[in-house]
């Protein structure tokens, strides 16, 4: 309670609490005196109580004045929250002399101002950025590296529909012209085989029949195989014809009976031949006989035969034999069936296997079927087959060298695995002469062996064949056409005999030299004629009962 005089009057004035500060400091504020009291000396408090400093103005803040109440002069506040319901000691005595005041209700508390967030720290290194406050309505620029961000994202995002489109018109091009190809591919693939006369039912203009069927001359590449039997002794002999024209290939098989002429004007059987006459004058006497060109001889050994089975991985082979097993030789058993699989001392067990009273042709048709199975395993590509040779360490004729051999073997294999291939057997008349079958289907249509003659061959073939019954009147012929520089080619008996000879010719441009034999042997010119003839040569002459030795 503060007293003040006002016109000479005493006032007595109560302070009350009316809240705090926003320091948490209390604040009081006088209340307006109901009645006039008289006026009291000023007494000192007792000496327990310190006298209390002036209040200040409602409202007022101490801070202001920067003076603050000094210790111990309030009571001890209540913690905030707490009413202050208790005053002093000394407040108390001087409300008991006094009648009750009614009480103005404290004023409410001023609210704290709102909290304002303190701007960032800047980072070290980084230039600060402009401080823009909420209350400033104002656009705000963006700096222009930004600014150029947004253009590119926005031109991304426009032209990816745009890239999408043009994605699928590619990818619609790319499906249009694969389809293109492939119809191209397939009416081109579908043209070449009706060309090549391969559609069932449709032959085209490039179709070729049977091997020596086509039109006009064909190119054949021919090899000579001689299989050596080193345990039981002989040979088997076969020829790998690959038509290069026609593209087939083809085994013809020898019997060891064929009757192949020597220089002499005689004959000798294929199998003595090989033994006697060599590698070399087997192979003129075939080509003498067959009117082919014989490009080299392969002596084909069973050891060798044995390793190159080995080396292609074994072969499949249908038997029509079981092979028993020979512990003398050491050969194994073969069974007997379709799909036989054959290591290589089977399969060359089977190749020379014949049973007792059978036919040489068994053996050969068991030979033709090993080649056949052995080309169907060699690699068609011509280095790797001659690799395959290579490692055989064989021993080759000069005639046919290593890198030959591979490539014949590589085009041969081609044709086999694709089932373009014949094995034929050669049959012949019991004094060794080819039958007119033989001459007809193998030797014109599968050897290619024309009227033309072997290529290389500078004498005239002529076949000679006796109709007489009389072998000293063929002998004498031989004789005659062996001196006039023919070369000679046995055409075995007729069947039948004639009372006429004659002379026969296939093509116009052998009419003259068919002529000159007729002049040779003494007979006339009219029975030279144009016909077929079942020997291969150039000239046939079949000897009748007209026909006198000279």
């Amino acid at each position: 309670m503060r007293v003040r005089k006002e016109r000479g009057t005493a006032v007595n004035e109560e302070q009350q609490l009316v809240g705090y500060d926003a320091y948490g400091r209390p604040v009081y504020a006088a209340v307006p005196p109901q009645h006039q009291q008289p006026y009291q000396p000023y007494e000192s408090y007792p000496p327990h109580y310190p006298a209390p400093a002036y209040e200040q103005p409602y409202g007022y803040a101490p801070s202001a004045s920067g003076t603050y109440p000094q210790p111990g002069a309030y009571p001890q506040q209540e913690p905030y929250g707490h009413q202050p319901y208790q005053q002093p000691q000394h407040a108390q005595q001087s409300q008991q002399a006094q009648q009750w005041i009614p009480q103005q209700a404290p004023a409410p508390e001023a609210a704290e101002p709102p909290a304002v967030p303190e701007p960032r720290r800047g980072e070290p290194g980084r230039a600060p950025t402009p401080d823009y406050r909420t209350e400033q309505f104002a656009f705000l620029d963006q700096p222009d590296e930004e600014s150029d961000d947004v253009i590119d994202w926005l031109k991304f995002t426009e032209s990816r529909s745009e890239r999408r489109e043009e994605a699928r018109r590619r990818g619609r091009n790319r499906v249009v012209a694969l389809i293109v190809v492939l119809a191209l591919f397939v009416v081109g693939g579908v043209g070449y085989l009706w060309y090549a006369g391969k559609l069932p039912g449709l032959e085209g203009p490039g179709a070729a029949g049977p091997a020596g069927t086509a039109d006009g001359p064909q190119q054949r590449e021919i090899i000579a195989v001689h299989l050596h039997h080193t345990k039981t002794g002989g040979t088997s002999t076969a020829l790998l014809v690959d038509n290069v024209t026609t593209r087939h290939g083809a085994t013809v098989l020898l019997p060891n009976s064929l009757a192949v002429p020597r220089d002499d004007g005689g004959s000798v059987p294929l199998g003595k031949s090989v033994d006697e006459d060599g590698l070399g004058g087997t192979r003129d006497g075939l080509d003498t006989l067959l009117g082919t060109h014989i490009g080299g001889t392969w002596r084909l050994d069973t050891p060798y035969l044995e390793n190159l089975v080995e080396l292609v991985g074994g072969i499949e082979v249908d038997t029509d034999a079981a092979v028993p097993a020979d512990d003398r030789n050491k050969a194994p058993a073969v069974g007997q069936g379709p799909k036989q699989s054959l290591n290589g001392a089977m399969a060359v067990a089977y190749a020379t296997y014949r049973a007792q009273n059978e036919p040489e042709a068994k053996q050969l048709e068991r030979f033709g079927k090993v080649l056949l199975a052995t080309l169907r395993k060699v690699s068609s590509d011509p280095g790797a087959a001659t690799v395959t040779v290579e490692t055989l360490a064989q021993i080759l004729d000069p005639s046919l060298n290593e890198q030959a051999l591979g490539t014949s073997l590589a085009k041969l294999a081609e044709h086999a695995k694709v089932g373009d291939y014949r094995t034929d057997v050669v049959t012949v008349k019991p004094d060794g002469t080819l039958t007119d079958e033989a001459g007809h289907k193998v030797v014109k249509e599968v050897l290619g062996g024309a009227v033309g003659g072997a290529p290389g061959t500078a004498a005239p073939r002529v076949g000679l064949r006796d109709a007489t019954g009389d072998d000293r009147t063929q002998t004498s012929a031989k004789a005659a056409l062996m001196n006039g520089g023919y070369s000679l080619v046995d055409g075995g008996r007729a069947a039948q005999t004639r009372a006429s000879s004659q002379i026969t010719y296939q093509d116009d441009a052998q009419r003259d030299r068919a002529v000159e034999v007729a002049k040779t042997l003494g007979l006339p010119e009219t029975a030279v004629k144009k016909a077929e003839s079942p020997v291969n040569a150039d000239v046939v002459v079949t000897l009748g009962k007209d026909y006198k030795a000279p």
